[in-house]
């Protein structure tokens, strides 16, 4: 039996076992009902092979012995890779709609189809290991990722080879000499695809972007537990041999702990992450390890008269994709947490200068800042120590931006007093934070005046 846990008393259980495969970047397509109090949708994650085995030239998997998340010691040995001819792949096609019950289906024994969701299923923790597994030789390998409350629908592999200009990944000359089977080449695709440097995260995003839109090429077998996600794909014993992009279809449920559905302060209907229960493990499946850094890009639909806000480099505009449904889109650059991931649905009103003159960046500066030389005089004198990304730190244009571009967004029925405390408000309280703590590690802010009932800290 499972475990079963007070999230107000115990840790959460870390469940992903980022040892062996490590998400990278994840792509979410989901549409907000506020109807059914749902989101549904994909979500597809691109993987690199994680610290604990790493392919050799000889075309091995070197695995470490080390302590995993759990503290226990795993003793680990080489494994040999098995090669799998995939050449002919079916497109599956595109799954908009979902024409399922809101209980949930019997997972089944047989071996070629998917197991569904069954909440009696026993979690699989990150001591699970492959290469144990590789000794007996008589299982897969698992791929086990953090998530509660959520209903999984389809789990399949996603075709990255059949992006159109795609080959300029497999022209690297990191690839010479490397089987050009088609499961392979897809892995080193995806491989090549999330270690470009950060000087070429547009293009990154890019291809991101249309990877995440491939037609499927097959479903991998999966099955529930209270607080994990287990995928295998049948025969692969390595996780060098597993699909380094998957696409997970699944819907939230209304009581789901990660969102809160609600209305505002002025009765309009709204939706906003919560991270404290259970961080966002019932909003999508993730991985929640320190370990696990990644960066991401969501396109929400909702109807509209909504705005979606959420956590991003750039400040969405909608589009409408058919009528009375709109579509917003945001990305961020920067490796972070999932649990960092945040969405704020809402009839909110982006709050304008009106009556209230802004006072001058100069001004502001000038009244809270300290001069510039001893702001960020750290940044001068030392290179960032963390992963590479787009670092606005290394920017000189953002070492002197005291206020950063910010929006507004609050209930119909505060605008006015918003419009009249909090905009002169907010940029004085960057400017003072610019002074005490030097350059703001994002380019933008969205301030939303939240519901009263929120019960979490800030959405950041």
């Amino acid at each position: 039996m499972e475990t079963q846990l007070d999230p107000t008393k115990d840790d959460l259980p870390l469940m992903a076992n980022t040892s062996y495969m490590l998400v990278k970047h994840y792509v979410l397509d989901l549409y907000v009902d506020f109807k059914s109090k749902v989101i549904e949708g994909s979500i597809v994650l691109f993987f690199d092979t994680g610290s604990q085995c790493r392919k050799t030239s000889a075309g091995k998997v070197c695995c470490q012995s080390q302590f995993d998340e759990t503290g226990k010691m795993r003793a680990s040995e080489p494994c040999h890779i098995p090669m799998m001819n995939m050449s002919s792949c079916s497109s599956e096609k595109e799954c908009n709609d979902f024409a399922v019950s809101g209980e949930e289906e019997v997972a089944t024994s047989d071996a070629n189809s998917s197991h569904r969701n069954n909440e009696q299923a026993s979690g699989i923790s990150s001591s699970k290991d492959y290469c144990d597994i590789e000794k007996h030789g008589n299982k897969d390998f698992l791929l086990v990722l953090d998530c509660c409350d959520l209903s999984v629908l389809k789990v399949e592999e996603v075709d990255v080879a059949a992006v159109s200009g795609i080959e300029t990944f497999t022209r690297s000359s990191k690839l010479t000499g490397v089987s050009k089977e088609l499961e392979n080449l897809r892995n080193q695709i995806v491989h090549e695809l999330v270690t470009l440097p950060a000087d070429r995260w547009k293009e990154q995003l890019y291809y991101f972007t249309h990877c995440s839109q491939a037609p499927g090429c097959g479903e991998l077998l999966f099955s529930t537990g209270t607080w994990s996600l287990e995928i295998r794909k049948s025969g692969i014993q390595a996780p060098a041999d597993f699909p380094h992009a998957i696409r997970i279809w699944y819907k939230t449920k209304p009581e789901g702990r990660s969102v809160t559905w609600t209305t505002d302060q002025s009765g309009r209907p709204c939706v906003y992450t919560i991270g404290s229960p259970i961080n966002n493990r019932a909003l999508f499946p993730c991985q929640e390890p320190p370990i696990a850094l990644s960066t991401w890009q969501a396109s929400i639909r909702t109807a509209a008269g909504f705005i979606v806000l959420m956590s991003g480099e750039n400040s969405a505009e909608p589009v409408q994709l058919q009528e009375g449904i709109l579509n917003w889109y945001y990305y961020v650059s920067m490796p972070m947490p999932a649990s960092t991931f945040t969405i704020a649905v809402g009839c909110w009103q982006e709050v304008k200068q009106q009556s209230f003159k802004q006072t001058s960046a100069t001004e502001t500066n000038t009244e809270f800042s300290l001069p510039s030389s001893q702001t960020d005089f750290r940044w001068h004198e030392e290179v960032c120590g963390h992963v590479e990304y787009p670092c606005r730190f290394q920017n000189p244009a953002a070492r002197l931006q005291a206020v950063i571009p910010y929006r507004v967004f609050a209930p119909q029925c505060l605008m006015e007093s918003c419009e009249e405390y909090l905009l002169q408000l907010i940029p004085r309280c960057l400017s003072a934070a610019y002074a005490t703590l030097g350059t703001h590690p994002f380019a933008r802010l969205d301030v939303l005046i939240v519901p009263s009932n929120f019960s979490s800290l800030g959405m950041a």
